[in-house]
């Protein structure tokens, strides 16, 4: 794949516990990604954050949240990106969206990929 260069860095910030469909709304978001062509997607859950609300949620041994904060990051060409945000928007009820730009060094594929 030929992704060298400036492009956009998309990052979703949503709950955990979120869904789409019946389903984890990270699932669905990732799956969409991959339908529209984006170079890649991961997945991060966090130990502790708050959003809109300003209730904290938090990993603590004592207090296990049920809606851990969790961002999903893509990063692809300006074009790509900016086409798949029509797709979010319809996906995402609650949560926060941000594009950055990037200078991708190097994008590689092992040749089993």
């Amino acid at each position: 794949m030929g992704l060298r260069g400036e492009a956009k860095l998309l990052r979703i910030f949503i709950g955990e516990s979120d869904r789409y469909k019946g389903r984890p709304l990270f699932e669905a978001i990732v799956e969409k990604g991959r339908e529209a062509g984006l170079a890649g997607a991961s997945v991060f859950r966090g130990i502790m954050g708050y959003g809109g609300h300003s209730r904290i949620h938090s990993a603590r041994v004592l207090r296990l949240s049920e809606d851990l904060p969790v961002m999903i990051e893509f990063v692809d060409t300006a074009e790509k990106i900016e086409a798949f945000l029509p797709t979010l928007d319809g996906m995402i009820a609650e949560g926060l969206v941000t594009l950055e730009r990037v200078e991708v060094v190097w994008y590689r594929r092992g040749e089993n990929a």
